[in-house]
């Protein structure tokens, strides 16, 4: 048995293609005909892009709420969106739609952004390899997420639908058997 590989990836951002939103309508308008990559993007994606600037918000709208529009409401309103407990990206979408509408019906003024501090939409593609690591056996499992990147925890938490659990039940190996509660391993 070659045992359980371990991934990692990175991310190649690009250009979405969209022209940069300047002010609040302007966003509201491009995440409204956005594709749902870009809106994968800026929502899930944000966790493997290196950050010390901006703690205090997951998701690229609420930083560029907060730093750019000077928009704190708006910011707090976004930052707590959950994009995984959302059934679809539509879901999604809808949910920052209504936000921003509510926003926008608050407001007597569009907030805009410093021209150079404008929204760029981005899409990416992630790039997965192998690092040569394996996992033959389940008490090797925690050493190894300890010694794991960014990229090999977001690869298997999140870019696999099913996180960590899934990738390792499903794996060609299979090798953490089910329990009868559904638990896989306990806690040592």
């Amino acid at each position: 048995m070659s045992g359980f590989e371990i991934k990692d990836c990175v991310l190649l951002s690009l250009m979405s293609g969209m022209p940069p939103a300047f002010n609040l309508r302007e966003l509201r308008d491009r995440i409204a005909a956005c594709s749902q990559d870009v809106l994968y993007h800026h929502f899930c994606e944000t966790t493997l892009v290196a950050s010390f600037d901006y703690p205090d918000y997951r998701n690229d709208f609420a930083v560029w709420a907060s730093k750019r529009l000077g928009d704190k409401v708006l910011a707090e309103r976004l930052g707590i969106i959950d994009p995984y407990s959302r059934s679809s990206l539509e879901d999604l979408r809808g949910e920052v739609l209504d936000i921003i509408d509510e926003r926008l019906s608050e407001q007597t003024m569009v907030s805009w952004a410093r021209m150079g501090h404008e929204f760029y939409f981005m899409k990416a593609t992630t790039i997965i390899f192998d690092t040569g690591e394996r996992i033959h056996q389940p008490e090797e499992l925690l050493p190894a997420i300890r010694r794991m990147s960014n990229g090999s925890i977001y690869f298997y938490f999140w870019r696999l639908a099913g996180g960590l659990r899934s990738a390792l039940t499903t794996s060609r190996h299979g090798w953490l058997p089910l329990g009868q509660n559904g638990s896989r391993m306990s806690r040592p």
